[in-house]
């Protein structure tokens, strides 16, 4: 059982994601976390690719349950997590295990994981940037883009407590400045 884990943070539309898709390319060790939402699917999403669409019933049965690694209520209403069988599923196969969580679900699996796992926070190059990336998405309203604005101010304070902190103001350069940090922590 593999117990080391990368885990990447940042506000929504740093590009995060889009970081860990390039890395899933070059890393054949890994495998991405899926995490549980009680959102409803955007479209395009698929339940166990995207995300493990749960109701708000489910959910909170589950938090009751203690099945959760970590959660929280993202936004009112809104929760997501990591399910403790999730990660049981990655490891028994092997892999390591790659998380693309909010920063406080970060901070909580860095914690569980300790040195075992790396987590990275992905610095969007401004607040005017990271506007611009979420308004051009086409997918949030305008009372969600600003609730995610609102949030990244507190989460661009939480950097610190990372391992590392990759500033994508180039995707290019981002990708490679993460794939030789993991390439360190792996080695």
């Amino acid at each position: 059982m593999n117990r080391k884990a990368i885990l990447f943070s940042a506000p929504s539309g740093s590009g995060k994601t889009t970081i860990i898709k390039r890395l899933l390319q070059y890393f054949d060790c890994f495998e991405f976390s899926i995490s549980a939402t009680s959102r409803q699917p955007r479209e395009g999403e698929r339940d166990g690719v995207d995300y493990y669409f749960l109701s708000p019933d489910e959910f909170e049965k589950r938090v009751q349950r203690d099945e959760f690694l970590e959660w929280e209520e993202v936004y009112a209403g809104t929760r997501y997590g990591t399910l403790k069988s999730e990660i049981e599923r990655i490891a028994n196969k092997g892999k390591v295990v790659i998380f693309d969580v909010d920063v406080n679900g970060g901070i909580n699996i860095k914690k569980y994981f300790g040195d075992e796992a790396m987590a990275i926070f992905v610095m969007p190059p401004s607040i005017e940037v990271l506007e611009q990336r979420l308004r051009s998405r086409g997918t949030e309203s305008e009372e969600s883009i600003q609730k995610r604005l609102g949030r990244s101010a507190k989460e661009l304070g939480e950097a610190e407590r990372f391992d590392v902190t990759i500033v994508n103001d180039d995707l290019d350069r981002a990708v490679a400045e993460t794939k030789a940090v993991v390439e360190d922590f792996l080695s």
